[in-house]
């Protein structure tokens, strides 16, 4: 089971020198719970299938906490030997998992979405925390009393507290996703829409936003730091 950042992470744990690829013996199975993107995910089963290793594509979603509570969403690509011998164990990792095809990649296609999603509402989240910055609103009252309504989201309930307190003077808010995390997702996500011919545009723009805050060196950050690109935590960023 590998659980890494990204596909040069991957390749190094797999193919590295004392890889993992070479202890292991023809019929096991690899199960690549990363967002590396679908082609990555290809090709990586096809040099493990030339040791006749099979893969499950099974990218999570879901973080740290539900990790440890067995509460993963798992979206997965494999076929039926793969995954009848995976399944225990993803079963133990998940709450929702579904099976969206019979090949990797296909895992990977559909984290895509889900991750263009996740990615468009943490930057709609810090883009109406910084206008209730701007518009002196407490924020901490915005987002208690938007986070159930209509205009909600898990995002916007999850990371709003968390932006909030970025700006408090106690310590920063734990790393539960750090913000380079979605610049490569967002990256993955809209250069296969580039590749199927999809316009993205809110996905392009969050994706932006990303970049700014790794620019700024909020790269190592929990990713609700990205509010303080649109609001510096400075007082001259407030009220105005």
């Amino acid at each position: 089971m590998l659980a890494v950042r990204d596909q040069a992470q991957v390749e190094g744990a797999l193919f590295g020198e004392n890889g993992a690829a070479e202890a292991l013996r023809p019929g096991a199975v690899v199960i690549l719970t990363s967002t590396v993107g679908p082609e990555a995910a290809r090709s990586t089963a096809a040099r493990l299938a030339e040791r006749a290793v099979l893969t499950v594509d099974a990218p999570v979603s879901g973080g740290p906490v539900r990790a440890g509570n067995g509460d993963l969403l798992i979206v997965v690509g494999a076929e039926d030997t793969a995954l009848k011998t995976a399944r225990p164990v993803l079963d133990l990792l998940a709450s929702i998992l579904t099976v969206v095809g019979p090949r990797p990649g296909d895992g990977q296609a559909m984290k895509a979405v889900n991750q263009l999603l996740a990615g468009v509402h943490i930057a709609a989240a810090a883009e109406a925390i910084a206008l209730a910055r701007g518009l002196v609103l407490d924020p901490g009252a915005v987002v208690d009393s938007l986070k159930h309504g209509a205009a909600g989201s898990f995002m916007f309930a999850d990371r709003g507290p968390r932006m909030v307190q970025t700006y408090d003077d106690g310590p920063e808010p734990e790393v539960k996703s750090r913000l380079d995390i979605f610049v490569k997702d967002m990256g993955i996500v809209t250069g296969i829409a580039k590749d199927a011919h999809v316009p993205v545009p809110l996905a392009a723009a969050a994706e932006q936003l990303y970049l700014l805050g790794e620019r700024a060196g909020l790269g190592a950050r929990d990713d609700s730091a990205l509010v303080t690109v649109l609001s510096p935590k400075s007082p001259e960023g407030e009220g105005r």
